[in-house]
């Protein structure tokens, strides 16, 4: 341990105080505690430490070994350097919540920039800069919507195709509550479509939550089911994969009221589970009701253009007995890489990415559904996952894939008992023709087994 103290200093500091001796600092501990033997191996060197966390490191296996079709909500895509070679700037790495604008008009407008393509993206009015990840994004919106009609409307529908950990973190969340959450009980049909969900609604429903494209891959039409929900005076949210935005039309143009998603497609690595980051935009109506920072736009006293923390008595930290949130912290950094990564591709190149993974997916879905005893699970359009029904369980064919080197889908039985032998694939711009090509090979292997 590097310690920057020299004895005289310490002496001198010592002298300040009173005391002669740096124990006499602990008198008030009882003396059998204070300075106990601990049963610890002997110090090591930097260049052993160093060299003993890469033989631990080198037992994990990544995605520069190997080949992943892997998605569920966390996806490997293409990160350009120039994300972390911004992220790694002194003055954004170590930036903590910009409460004095006057010396944190950088950290300001990164954040103002970030609230400004996600509104973009979405189709929304306003943004926050922001929340955890999808799954906590998802149950403010919960807590967001409840708060809107003021604790007076109780039930909130979910969506079977909306993340099973979302659902998760909502009740979680909500443990305790009188919340009503209906909607995704087990044996739930999940070939149907959102207009299932409508029979739910009535005058008790402050939210229905949905996803886009679910958690199945699917893609829906969610117009008809906003119309439903506002015509009960209650409120919809639309779960995203914002990448798929750059294909699919934003959910602000279908009728959604809050709009949130996990940040992680857009230049979060993966990091072997976060940090991500959550994504929560919503109309102008219910801005009040939004937790999590909003920066504004202003001119300071010389005309100037300038940017200030907005709308800040609706916090935690300001009004805590009237919040609707506890959420307080700065997400700034996992934001500023957000910003990043769509500036860099802008929109012709998120859309050129989003294009990639719809493509290639759609290749992958036609290669190995050619294979006997493959199918697709549905003939619902989608994105860049799709279900695909197995000829045996895809626990054993993951291990067999494994083992060449490549990280198959997500096993849905684990959540979705019904869909026994059905794997979830991700395709993403990362994988090449020949990637898919081995993968539809091994699968073939598989099946002649």
């Amino acid at each position: 341990m590097f310690i920057p103290h020299t004895e005289r200093e310490r002496e001198e500091m010592l002298l300040a105080i009173g005391l002669e001796r740096l124990e006499e600092m602990f008198q008030a501990v009882p003396e059998q505690y204070r300075f106990p033997k601990l049963n610890l191996p002997p110090g090591l060197t930097e260049m052993e430490v160093a060299s003993e966390m890469d033989i631990i490191a080198g037992e994990n296996e990544s995605l520069r070994d190997l080949i992943c079709f892997l998605g569920a909500g966390a996806y490997n895509h293409y990160i350009p350097a120039v994300v972390d070679s911004i992220l790694r700037r002194g003055e954004f790495y170590t930036a903590y919540t910009p409460y004095q604008p006057e010396i944190s008009q950088g950290t300001l407008q990164a954040i103002f920039d970030y609230q400004s393509l996600i509104g973009a993206l979405t189709g929304m009015d306003v943004s926050n800069a922001s929340h955890y990840d999808g799954a906590t994004a998802v149950a403010e919106a919960v807590t967001m919507a409840v708060a809107v009609f003021r604790d007076k409307r109780k039930k909130i529908i979910l969506s079977p195709g909306l993340h099973p950990h979302y659902r998760q973190t909502l009740r979680t969340y909500n443990a305790g509550s009188d919340l009503i959450l209906v909607g995704d009980e087990a044996g739930s049909d999940l070939q149907a479509g959102p207009e299932s969900l409508i029979k739910h609604l009535d005058q008790n429903t402050a939210l229905a939550i949905v996803q886009y494209p679910d958690f199945l891959g699917r893609i829906y039409d969610y117009a008809a089911l906003a119309e439903s929900v506002h015509q009960a005076g209650a409120l919809l949210a639309i779960s995203v994969n914002p990448l798929s935005l750059g294909l699919l039309t934003p959910p602000g143009d279908f009728g959604a009221d809050i709009v949130t998603g996990e940040g992680q497609p857009l230049g979060i690595p993966l990091s072997f589970g976060g940090p991500y980051l959550g994504i929560f935009a919503t109309k102008n109506e219910y801005v009040r009701k939004m937790a999590g920072r909003i920066v504004g736009e202003s001119l300071d006293n010389r005309g100037q253009r300038a940017y200030v923390l907005t709308l800040t008595s609706r916090e935690q930290h300001i009004r805590r007995e009237k919040a609707t949130s506890n959420i307080c912290t700065n997400q700034g950094l996992i934001a500023l890489g957000a910003s990043v990564y769509m500036s860099a591709l802008g929109k012709h190149g998120l859309r050129q990415v989003a294009e990639l993974c719809y493509h290639k997916a759609h290749y992958a879905a036609e290669q190995i559904t050619k294979l006997p005893g493959y199918r697709l699970w549905t003939d619902q359009p989608y994105f860049n996952e799709f279900v695909l029904k197995c000829p045996r369980p895809v626990a054993e064919i993951n291990s067999y894939l494994l083992e060449e080197g490549v990280l198959g889908g997500y096993d849905l039985s684990q959540d979705y008992p019904e869909l026994e032998n059905c794997m979830l694939v991700a395709v993403t711009e990362m994988n090449t023709r020949e990637q898919i090509d081995l993968l539809v090979e091994i699968l073939e292997e598989v099946s002649n087994d």
